[in-house]
């Protein structure tokens, strides 16, 4: 029996601190800036790092740094970023058991663009991960939580069947929704709603999924309680997260701090929020131990370098958190 089981994409990042030089105003571009290279030149780079990411990657690296028993079920190429991606997840003592391989696609990679001073480009391939099937899914999986990350590509279609498994095996379900999955039919979101008890989005995401403007967030935050009577959790990025559960609703933000690497940010506050919530069962103190994991995870570059453990959790108090809160 595990305390959670993850699921989502297993990736290699690669991240290059690009120089400034290759940094192009271009009135063409949406950003009104670019890259811009030479075909068939080198470029010199400022520094690499490369880490470990994905979705539900970076969940678990939160749960069993928590003291979680916990696995992750995916999708791995069988290949060399596939092998460092086990070995990484063995060493930290996450379950292994329920991990794929396959030789039809290699191991999901993002190689991330950044300069300090601008916004990141990211190029992601989406591989093996989206190969995960329903076959590939036991029908015995023994946990008190599913923990599933964005699913991207054809792996979102496995949403249903997964929160319909935990559903039929009482098993406490969190849905962090990505493009694809809210890309899905009417009829098939409904279903995942009626089956899921913490539903994540971020704003942009959830006005997509309400159909309401994103500048009317308390609309958005209504419809919400509307379509899914369960905890809502609205992630703002630097001005906070609204959680809405029962009667109340929630607002908070972290207090200002220098951001490293936003990668894994959301990800960082979602399991944080559940492991708050598996451990105490407190609303507000899930906030606390969700939105202080996220600030110390962008502090420090890669998405699973700065994630709290269990022992670090004396930082969410003395982050002093203030949250508002009233009656829905």
């Amino acid at each position: 029996m595990y305390d959670v089981i993850t699921f989502g994409s297993a990736t290699l990042d690669i991240e290059i601190l690009m120089p400034k030089e290759s940094i192009k105003i271009d009135s063409k571009c949406v950003a009104g800036k670019a890259y811009y290279f030479n075909l068939g030149s080198k470029i010199d780079t400022k520094d690499m790092y490369f880490g470990f990411g994905g979705g539900g990657v970076n969940a678990a690296t939160t749960f069993k740094k928590q003291g979680f028993k916990v696995a992750y079920c995916g999708m791995i190429g069988d290949d060399i970023p596939g092998k460092e991606i086990l070995e990484y997840l063995d060493n930290l003592g996450v379950g292994t058991n329920l991990i794929k391989k396959t030789k039809l696609k290699n191991t999901n990679n993002s190689i991330i663009l950044d300069n300090p001073k601008e916004d990141r480009t990211v190029l992601v391939y989406r591989g093996a991960s989206e190969l995960l099937s329903q076959e590939d899914l036991p029908g015995n999986l023994q946990a008190k939580w599913f923990y599933l990350a964005p699913l991207s590509g054809k792996l979102s279609q496995l949403t249903e069947e997964i929160v319909s498994m935990a559903k039929n095996n009482n098993i406490k379900t969190a849905v962090n929704f990505g493009n694809c999955q809210l890309r899905m039919s009417k009829t098939k979101l409904k279903k995942i709603l009626e089956n899921t008890d913490v539903l994540i989005l971020n704003k942009e995401e959830a006005a997509i999924l309400t159909g309401i403007d994103y500048k009317y967030e308390e609309k958005i935050i209504q419809k919400l309680i509307e379509i899914h009577p369960g905890i809502n959790i609205l992630t703002k990025g630097k001005d906070g997260v609204v959680v809405t559960e029962n009667n109340k609703i929630y607002e908070a933000k972290n207090s200002k701090t220098k951001v490293v690497d936003e990668t894994g940010a959301g990800d960082a506050f979602g399991s944080g929020f559940i492991s708050g919530l598996i451990r105490l069962s407190d609303i507000e103190y899930c906030i606390k131990l969700g939105l202080t994991n996220s600030k110390y995870a962008i502090s420090l570059k890669g998405a699973t370098t700065g994630l709290l453990s269990a022992r670090d959790n004396y930082l969410v108090e003395k982050e002093k958190i203030k949250i508002k809160v009233r009656d829905i």
